[in-house]
């Protein structure tokens, strides 16, 4: 499956850095580390997120499908920017792609998906080598399960209300993957992200106390309705 890589230029110590920047505004003293991180933490405990928003996140995602990317970018608040593998310019005559769990359970039903993706990927190097059709328009036949890479920009904030959203059990179920994929990345790079995704990064139920959706999962029960 995927993977989510987490580059430096990242923020080291978001929890302190949030301190930092609301110790600005308070005429507070910014040299001292130890009361940035407990400012930083009051910050949001107290709700006051819009420090998140300070906090750099940049990453790549590599390997999960053009699929739940497209899904990824729908996420946009917080002027977040990415770019993505080139279809005009990567060949994909033997694309990767995503196999759905369900299809692995049934061997019948994957011969056949894997029998369709491998017969695209030869139509598009057919198209490109024996016809000289544009490696852009050959590309068109490849579908949203391919897999894809994209370098993303975003900020903390964004991603913690795009966890709520999408740690719901009721999410898809590549995108539940990636998120927890990039849950782990970011508490390997830091003990302060450790404590962000251990304490924010929950699905909407856990934060409500009350499952928001039509069909719930069970999880949490539903909203009372008065």
């Amino acid at each position: 499956m995927g993977q989510v890589i987490i580059l430096e230029e990242t923020t080291r110590n978001p929890i302190t850095l949030m301190g930092q920047r609301a110790g600005v505004c308070w005429g507070a003293d910014i040299t001292d580390g130890a009361k940035n991180y407990k400012r930083g933490l009051d910050c949001i405990i107290s709700g006051h997120h819009r420090v998140m928003e300070y906090v750099n996140v940049e990453m790549i995602l590599d390997g999960y499908s053009a699929r739940v990317i497209r899904e990824w970018y729908t996420h946009i608040g917080g002027a977040p920017t990415r770019l993505q593998a080139s279809t005009r310019y990567i060949r994909y005559e033997d694309f990767s792609y995503i196999t759905p769990h369900t299809l692995q359970a049934n061997p019948e039903a994957e011969a056949l998906y894997r029998e369709t993706m491998k017969a695209i990927a030869e139509s598009c190097a057919k198209l490109e080598q024996e016809y000289g059709i544009p490696r852009e328009d050959a590309a068109l036949l490849l579908p949203l399960g391919m897999e894809t890479k994209i370098v993303d920009k975003r900020n903390v904030r964004n991603l913690i209300e795009m966890s709520h959203q999408r740690m719901c059990t009721r999410a898809y179920w590549e995108y539940r993957e990636l998120m927890r994929d990039l849950c782990g990345a970011l508490k390997a790079y830091s003990e302060e992200w450790g404590y962000l995704v251990d304490h924010y990064f929950l699905p909407k139920c856990e934060v409500t106390g009350y499952c928001t959706e039509k069909k719930s999962c069970g999880r949490r029960p539903k909203k009372e309705e008065g």
